[in-house]
């Protein structure tokens, strides 16, 4: 199951925004603006942001995240977002002994369907066990006769081996990474995401995401989401046709929701 975890964030990061913002229509200093603003006016002015459409002051802060337990399937659909720095566990470098899986829902509600997907996956795991120990073997004898130390030559081979080894590891293989994105890419990213039409995997962790980030920053972040939280769905006859679905699990998820 996947785990969203907010590592770190730029300090004050509504207090920022809003001096940034301000600093464009005012002659006074960055540190001076910075002073002046009270939690009261820091929230005014953001919501003022918010309601003229001026993006460009919330690229000045930042939110790590470390995300566990997804599928190299989801590692290719988070980095089509572009503006984000990304580092993913490496299948050259790091050997995958048993490894872990993501199992999709619908699978798993069929018991015969999980069973094949189950056996399918310890198949794939022996298989990439077997090809490992092929290449090692072959590596560690190339180097050798080279002149490697065998030890050396062994931990060289190891590495070499994985590397071609990891060609049949499926999508569903589990990996884990560090994300970081500025405040106006998460936009970006939960307009996407958030979204009913998203893949079941991602939009799980672009919620995630966004419950910790509205933690922290609830002005900031009060109309992120899926477009139809504050406004018409702009997917067409593509629509998922349930807004008010989507309104009252994106309240649920920012702890809106009314008890």
């Amino acid at each position: 199951m996947a785990k969203v975890t907010l590592l770190a964030y730029t300090p004050e990061p509504e207090k920022l925004v809003a001096a940034a913002a301000k600093l464009c229509y005012s002659s006074s200093s960055p540190q001076t603006l910075m002073d002046g603003l009270t939690p009261e006016k820091t929230e005014s002015f953001l919501e003022m942001l918010q309601t003229i459409g001026h993006e460009s002051p919330i690229e000045h802060v930042s939110f790590t995240f470390g995300i566990e337990g997804v599928s190299r399937s989801l590692l290719a659909q988070i980095t089509r977002h572009r503006i984000a720095s990304y580092s993913v566990q490496s299948q050259r470098y790091v050997r995958e002994k048993d490894f872990q899986y993501v199992t999709p829902p619908e699978i798993a509600a069929i018991p015969e369907a999980l069973e094949l997907y189950e056996q399918t996956m310890a198949q794939i795991g022996e298989s990439y066990d077997r090809l490992a120990s092929m290449l090692k073997q072959k590596h560690t004898k190339a180097l050798t006769a080279g002149g490697m130390e065998e030890k050396a030559a062994a931990r060289k081979a190891e590495k070499m081996a994985i590397e071609d080894a990891r060609f049949v590891l499926p999508n569903a293989c589990d990996t884990q990474m560090v994300v970081t994105m500025n405040a106006r890419s998460l936009f970006n990213f939960f307009r996407h995401r958030c979204c009913n039409r998203a893949q079941w995997e991602i939009r799980e962790v672009a919620y995630q995401m966004l419950s910790l980030v509205y933690e922290v920053a609830p002005t900031l972040f009060q109309n992120a989401g899926a477009p139809c939280i504050r406004g018409n769905c702009p997917e067409g006859k593509m629509s998922c046709g349930h807004p008010e679905e989507v309104r009252a699990y994106d309240a649920v998820r920012k702890g809106k929701a009314t008890r």
